[in-house]
């Protein structure tokens, strides 16, 4: 009885040593999923129930729509600096310099109080990342989430991307509710949708209305003027770009009539099933609220993004290598052009896609993959979803005929963005950095020899790497003496501070080691 008792305790603790040793080494079964597969993850577990299921176009109960949906849409409230150093606000995003307090609910500043701001986001994965608009962020020094359930937990800026209006932001929390993503290429003019947001700070506020039309570019993204038919406060109409420009900027939004006021910035539009299909972002006014246009990015271009923000910490954004100009009948006349619709190229970037494919000076993109081109929103969202490497088929005019080419996309420098962080919890620190990072690569670890680091992928203005000179490309081996992998790492060494001292160490892209101390008090 003894043997047969030793026998079992050996195999009890040997089977418990066993799972002990799984559960240690076991991998989290959704590391490196994009935030679509691990949906489809989460609804497979959690089956929305027929009763919900109902047609995009024809049904027009709203409720069930409403019901899935409000639970996942959050009011964020974002704190800025007094002044920048340049005496310029630092809380200060220029798309709202140059259009006005059109993008959530800025309160009047006062000379002793930080500026405060509002808007919306949308919660997609139950870790607690949060879709939002970059101008809804940018510059922030703190960045609060409020749930529909009354919760306030801090948020730190994963990424931005100015190019899109589009940011990653992320709590610390589990089992969130979350808006499910859907098509936007199955998107119909006149179709029913609802916008989900906090306008006005009235929270959970939704409006029912149509999808306008797609594919609207309004020039409010990448400009540098102050032109007042490019603001969407300014005229009823929008005025085509006619000069030639490298376009960086995307721009092709769905419009609806559904109602969007300041403080909607962020927040979800969804068809009728409940399904995410853009994320708020303009409107159009000449007073500053409502008056029947509102524009939201269609969620198949934001799904790249945001899978490159949280894989990447930036947009790894691939381009066709053109500067071009919109085509329309005067335009046409005055380049002696027989055709009025396509982009014409005016200029093609050295050693780009376009000019390694054979795309001349003079060509009229007129299709891409097989799909018409009328307008540059037709290209660009296209475009913005694929990355460096990625092949897409266009087809150009040349000489009274049309000839198909295929483009292999090339990178281009990251776009910056413009967070800068001031107080001292774990996010607001971690966003007083001012920078986004990736775990180095086994590559990179062997060619610098080294057991751990964090290369950084993006600078933001105003922030610690910035005033510091520590540029893209940097490797971060430790931050307080403590060795950094993850961003996970950086947000234990962060809190870890002596007498307000940051202490920073590691190497340049070039191989050359340094180390930066500096006091973030």
């Amino acid at each position: 009885m003894r043997k047969i008792g030793l026998t079992l305790l050996t195999a009890f603790v040997g089977g418990a040593m066993a799972l002990g040793t799984y559960k240690v080494f076991e991998k989290d079964p959704q590391e490196g999923m994009t935030f679509e597969e691990r949906q489809k993850v989460y609804f497979t577990n959690n089956p929305v129930p027929a009763s919900r299921i109902m047609s995009s176009a024809g049904e027009l109960d709203f409720t069930q729509a409403a019901a899935a949906v409000t639970p996942a849409v959050v009011y964020i409230r974002t704190t800025y600096a007094n002044q920048s150093s340049s005496g310029r606000s630092s809380g200060r995003d220029p798309l709202e310099e140059m259009f006005g307090d059109m993008f959530g609910q800025r309160m009047q500043p006062q000379r002793s109080t930080p500026q405060k701001a509002s808007g919306s986001g949308v919660i997609i994965s139950p870790d607690g990342y949060i879709v939002t608009n970059n101008h809804v962020v940018a510059n922030a020094s703190k960045v609060e989430v409020t749930t529909n359930d009354h919760r306030t937990l801090q948020a730190k800026v994963i990424g931005t991307d100015p190019n899109t209006d589009l940011a990653l932001i992320k709590v610390s929390a589990t089992n969130l509710p979350i808006v499910k993503l859907g098509n936007s290429d199955d998107v119909r003019v006149g179709e029913w949708v609802l916008a989900v947001g906090n306008p006005f700070n009235l929270n959970s506020t939704v409006t029912a209305g149509i999808v306008s039309a797609k594919g609207r570019n309004i020039g409010i993204l990448g400009r540098d003027d102050d032109s007042e038919e490019s603001s969407p406060f300014g005229p009823s109409r929008y005025q085509q770009q006619q000069q030639p420009r490298l376009n960086k900027a995307i721009e092709s939004f769905i419009q609806t009539d559904a109602a969007i006021n300041p403080g909607n910035s962020g927040g979800a539009l969804v068809n009728t099933k409940g399904e995410l299909i853009g994320i708020n972002s303009a409107i159009a006014s000449h007073t500053g609220s409502y008056e029947g246009y509102g524009f939201a990015v269609p969620v198949n271009l934001a799904k790249k993004v945001l899978n490159d923000l949280e894989k990447f910490g930036s947009v790894k954004r691939g381009y066709i290598g053109v500067s071009f100009t919109e085509l329309n009948p005067d335009i046409a006349q005055e380049l002696k052009i027989n055709t009025t619709n396509g982009l014409y190229v005016s200029e093609l970037v050295a050693g780009g896609g376009a000019e390694a494919a054979g795309i001349q000076k003079g060509d009229v993109i007129t299709k891409v993959e097989g799909n018409p081109v009328y307008e540059s929103s037709d290209l660009q969202e296209r475009v913005g979803r694929l990355q460096p490497g990625d092949k897409i088929r266009l087809t150009v005019l040349r000489n009274g005929s049309e000839k198909n080419v295929t483009v292999t996309l090339k990178g281009d420098v990251a776009a910056t963005n413009r967070t800068a962080a001031v107080s001292k919890s774990a996010e607001e620190l971690y966003n007083k950095l001012g920078a986004s990072f990736q775990p180095l690569t086994p590559a990179q670890k062997s060619k610098f020899r080294l057991n751990s680091g964090v290369v950084v992928t993006q600078v933001r203005r105003g922030g610690f790497f910035e005033n510091y000179d520590i540029p893209e490309g940097t490797i971060i081996t430790s931050i307080n003496q403590q060795p950094i992998n993850s961003t996970g790492d950086i947000d234990k060494a962060i809190t870890n501070l002596k007498n307000g001292q940051m202490t920073i160490e590691g190497y340049t892209s070039d191989g050359m080691r340094f180390r930066n101390s500096f006091d973030v008090r």
